[in-house]
C-alpha cells in the first residue's frame, strides 16, 4: 500500500492524571474522534501499542521517560510517524490530515461524519464505469442536485440548498477545484462561473474529494457561498500499467490507458481516455471526448516535493437542446426528439502546473503551486426557436477565448497561544483571466452577425488566515478566519474595482470524553463576483455579491456508526447578473433560505455498509417588497443513500439512490413546477483474477422517466405558431448499460 505523505497535528500538554505513560485523543481530518485507531510506540526497549476506544481516546502505560518513535495508523487514512519526547506526564493528541491512496479497499467516505464537511476518496471513483461528468457528481451527494443541461458536452446546471446555481456561478456559487486550479469561469460567454472544464476530468485518476457544506474555510473565496468542492488528483498509480475498456448502450465506448513507472524518488504517470456516446437522442449526440493527463513528482528529500502536471482536454458533441414539455405531454414532440439539429458545441483547453510543499520539524508546512492555462470554447444553442426572429430563428452562437494564470500559497504552523495547542492556516492567491467574449446570431453552426462583443481583463488577489485552537483538554476547538478578496474588472473600454473582506468563526464542543457526542456552530461570509461586461455597464450595481451562511448542529460518531443533523440560515445580498444569452442585465434582490440536513454512515458488516443523507429546505424567498416572491427553480427537498459492498469473495459495488422533490418555476405562480425524481445506479466489480477485474453498471436501474433539467419561458416552435409560456426540459438517460473489464499490471 503506497500513502501520501501526509502531516499529523501533535499536540503536547501537561498533565497530572498520568503517573508514567502517553494518552490521549486521535481524531480524523474533521476533528471527529477515530475509534480503533492503532497507536504505536518504539523505542530502545522494544514497541508497545494501544487501540483507541469509541471516544478516539488511547492510554499507553509504563512507559520510561525518553525518545521515541511514534506512528498512528486507522482504516482509510493515511498513516503518521514522528519523533516524541515522552515525560512521565505526558499527553499527546494526534490528527490524521489525509486520506490513504489504498489499492484493495472501496470505501466510500471516511468514517467519522459532521455538518460542515464530507470526504469522498479514489475507490468509488476508480472502480465505477463513468461515461459523463454528472456521474461524477452523483458520487459526491451532499445536498448537490446537478443536472445536465444538453444532454452531456455542456456544462452541469447545479442546485444546492434552495438556490439555483445556474452553471455554478450565481446565487452565492459551487466553488469547484482540482488541485488548486479553480474551474468556475468568471465573466464566461455563457454563463458566470461556467464549470465546463470538468470535461477533462478522468475519474480513475480522483484521489480525494472534499465537499465543505458552506463558505466556512478562508483559503477559499470567489463563488464558495453555498460550498466548496475541491478535487485532488493522485500524483502516482499503484500500478505500472492500467488499462479499461468499456461499452454499452447508445453507442457508448470509452477506453482508459495509464503508465505509472516505479522509481525511486518519483511519483509519475502519464494518462488518455477517450470516448464517445450518442445518448438516447433522435439527434444523435455525437458527443466525443479525448483527455491526456499527466503528472510528474520528484522527493527533493524526506521533507520537500517538487511536482509538474499537464492536462489537454477536448470534446465535441451535439445536443437536442431544452424541448417544449407541452409538445412531449401532448405527443406531438418524442421525449428524446429535438427541433433544432445544429445545437451543440465544442472546446479546447489545456493546463500546465507545478507545485511545491515543505515539511518542516516542528509540523510546520509551506506549499506554492501555480498555473497556466488556455481555453477555447462555442457553443450552439437556440432556447426560444423563432420567438424573436420569424425568420431566421433564434439560433445563437456564444464564443469565449481565455487565458489564465494563477499562483497559490500556503503556510501552517503548528504553535501555541499561552498553553493552548493551536493550528494557523495562511495564504494569498491571485488569478488572472484574459477573455474574448462575443454572442453572434448564426445560421447553422455559421456565424450572420454580432450581438455582443468585448475583450475582457479581469484579476483576483486574495489573502487569508485562520487559525484553530484546542481547548478543554481535546473537547472544544475554535476556530476564526477572516479573508480579503480584491477585484479588477475591465472590459468594453472601462474600469472598475471591488473588494470585499469575509469572515469566517466556528466551534466544536464534546460535552463528555465518555460520550460520542459533538455540538458544532459554523459561520461563514462567501462572495461571488460579477461578469465584467454587467459590472462596465452598470457600475451603481453591486459588483460583489455576499452569502452569509449559519450554521448549528450535532454529530455522533461510535464504532461502526455516525450520524449528524444540522439547521441552517442563508442569507444573500443584492446581486447583478449578466445574462450571455442575450446581453442583457438581471438585477435580484437579497434572498433567504432555511431549512436543515441530516446524514448517516453505518458500516453493517466488514463488507457491507450504509451511507445516507438528506437536505430540507423549509423555505426561499426574496426579502423586502410590498409581496412575498419565492426563489424558484430549485428543489426544496434532496436524498442520496448509497448501499456498499467491499472486498466480498472477490466482489465490489453498490447500489445508489438519488431523489429530489417537485419545485417552483415561478417565483409568484405555485402551479408552475419542474416534477422530482427518485433514481437508482447499481455498480458491480468482480475480480476475475490478480489484476483483471469486470466492471458492470447500470444508470437508471428502474427505466424512470424524469427531465435532469427544466425551465420555464416563452418560446415558438414554427414561424407562424403561437408565442407560449411553457416548461422545457433535457431529457435524461433512460435505463443505460456500459460494461467493462480493468487490467491492472505490474503492481508497485
Amino acid at each position: 500500500m503506497r500513502v501520501l505523505k501526509t502531516i499529523a497535528v501533535f499536540t503536547f500538554a501537561a498533565s497530572v492524571t498520568l503517573a508514567a505513560g502517553l494518552a490521549g485523543r486521535v481524531a480524523d481530518p474533521q476533528g471527529q474522534p477515530i475509534p480503533g485507531a492503532i497507536v504505536r510506540l518504539r523505542g530502545p526497549d522494544g514497541v508497545l501499542d494501544a487501540t483507541s476506544d469509541a471516544s478516539g481516546h488511547y492510554e499507553i502505560r509504563s512507559v520510561a521517560e525518553g525518545n521515541y518513535q511514534l506512528s498512528a495508523s486507522a482504516p482509510g487514512l493515511a498513516s503518521v510517524s514522528r519523533e516524541v519526547a515522552v515525560s512521565s506526564t505526558a499527553t499527546l493528541d494526534i490528527q490524521f490530515t489525509e486520506i490513504a491512496a489504498k489499492k484493495e479497499s472501496m470505501v466510500i467516505s471516511a468514517k467519522s461524519v459532521e455538518p460542515a464537511l464530507d470526504l469522498r476518496n479514489s475507490e468509488v471513483f476508480d472502480r465505477t464505469l463513468f461515461t459523463r461528468d454528472d456521474q461524477v457528481f452523483h458520487q459526491l451527494d451532499s445536498g448537490i442536485d446537478a443536472g445536465q443541461h444538453e444532454g452531456g458536452g455542456k456544462s452541469l446546471e447545479i442546485r444546492r440548498f434552495g438556490f439555483n446555481l445556474d452553471h455554478g456561478g450565481v446565487n452565492g456559487g459551487l466553488k469547484v477545484l482540482v488541485d488548486d486550479v479553480q474551474q468556475n469561469q468568471g465573466t464566461q460567454g455563457h454563463g458566470q462561473g461556467y464549470l465546463g472544464s470538468l470535461k477533462s476530468l478522468s475519474p480513475e485518476l480522483i484521489q480525494d474529494v472534499t465537499v465543505i457544506n458552506g463558505p466556512f474555510r478562508a483559503e477559499y473565496g470567489d463563488f464558495s457561498g453555498l460550498g466548496v468542492v475541491h478535487i485532488k488528483q493522485r500524483e502516482t498509480l499503484p500500478d505500472q500499467f492500467t488499462l479499461r475498456l468499456q461499452g454499452g448502450s447508445f453507442n457508448t465506448g470509452r477506453g482508459f490507458f495509464a503508465y505509472s513507472p516505479d522509481a525511486q524518488r518519483v511519483d509519475a504517470y502519464v494518462a488518455y481516455e477517450g470516448s464517445y456516446t450518442d445518448g438516447p437522442f433522435q439527434n444523435p449526440g455525437r458527443y466525443r471526448r479525448d483527455n491526456v493527463n499527466a503528472n510528474y513528482t520528484r522527493s527533493l528529500d524526506d521533507n520537500q516535493k517538487l511536482g509538474f502536471r499537464l492536462l489537454f482536454g477536448r470534446n465535441d458533441f451535439y445536443s437536442s437542446g431544452q424541448i417544449p414539455l407541452d409538445l412531449v405531454n401532448s405527443g406531438e414532440l418524442d421525449r428524446f426528439g429535438f427541433i433544432d439539429p445544429t445545437d451543440g458545441g465544442r472546446v479546447r483547453m489545456g493546463t500546465f502546473s507545478s507545485y511545491y510543499s515543505r515539511q518542516f520539524a516542528g509540523g510546520d508546512t509551506f506549499k506554492a503551486d501555480a498555473f497556466l492555462s488556455r481555453s477555447l470554447f462555442d457553443l450552439y444553442s437556440n432556447f426560444t426557436y423563432f420567438l424573436n426572429d420569424p425568420v431566421h430563428g433564434d439560433a445563437f452562437q456564444q464564443h469565449d477565448s481565455r487565458l489564465q494564470e494563477g499562483v497559490n500559497t500556503q503556510y501552517t504552523h503548528v504553535h501555541k497561544l499561552g498553553a493552548l495547542q493551536a493550528l494557523l492556516v495562511a495564504g494569498g492567491n491571485f488569478h488572472d483571466n484574459e477573455i474574448n467574449v462575443g454572442l453572434y446570431p448564426r445560421d447553422g453552426r455559421t456565424p450572420t452577425g454580432v450581438t455582443t462583443r468585448a475583450n475582457a481583463h479581469v484579476t483576483n488577489e486574495a489573502g487569508y488566515a485562520q487559525d484553530s485552537v484546542t481547548l478543554l483538554r481535546g473537547r472544544m476547538l475554535l476556530s476564526g478566519g477572516l479573508r480579503y478578496d480584491e477585484f479588477r474588472f475591465a472590459a468594453l473600454g472601462g474600469v472598475e474595482n471591488a473588494g470585499r473582506w469575509q469572515g469566517k468563526g466556528s466551534a466544536v464542543f464534546t460535552p463528555s470524553l465518555s460520550i460520542p457526542l459533538s455540538l458544532h456552530v459554523n459561520y461563514g461570509r462567501g462572495i461571488n463576483s460579477s461578469d465584467a461586461r454587467g459590472v462596465i455597464e452598470h457600475p451603481e450595481l453591486p459588483r460583489l455579491a455576499t452569502t452569509d451562511f449559519y450554521q448549528v448542529g450535532a454529530s455522533s460518531n461510535f464504532g461502526r456508526f455516525g450520524i449528524s443533523a444540522d439547521a441552517f440560515w442563508i442569507d444573500h445580498s443584492n446581486e447583478q447578473v449578466y445574462i450571455p444569452d442575450d446581453g442583457s442585465l438581471e438585477f435580484k434582490g437579497p434572498s433567504r433560505a432555511y431549512g436543515y440536513e441530516t446524514k448517516l454512515s453505518a458500516g453493517i458488516t466488514r463488507h457491507l455498509s450504509l451511507n445516507a443523507g438528506m437536505t430540507k429546505i423549509a423555505n426561499a424567498f426574496f426579502r423586502g417588497g410590498d409581496h412575498r416572491v419565492y426563489v424558484d427553480s430549485a428543489p426544496h427537498f434532496v436524498a442520496n443513500a448509497a448501499l456498499t459492498l467491499a472486498g466480498w469473495h472477490g466482489w465490489s459495488g453498490s447500489l445508489r439512490m438519488r431523489a429530489i422533490n417537485h419545485y417552483r418555476l415561478d417565483g409568484e405562480d405555485p402551479s408552475i413546477v419542474a416534477s422530482g425524481h427518485t433514481v437508482f445506479d447499481l455498480g458491480l466489480v468482480k475480480q476475475i483474477r490478480r489484476g483483471v477485474e469486470l466492471n458492470l453498471s447500470v444508470d437508471n436501474l428502474t427505466n424512470r422517466d424524469y427531465y435532469e433539467t427544466q425551465n420555464y419561458f416563452e418560446s415558438r416552435v414554427t414561424p407562424d405558431g403561437p408565442v407560449i409560456a411553457r416548461i422545457h426540459g433535457t431529457p435524461a438517460y433512460p435505463l443505460t448499460a456500459v460494461v467493462g473489464v480493468t487490467f491492472r499490471l505490474r503492481g508497485k
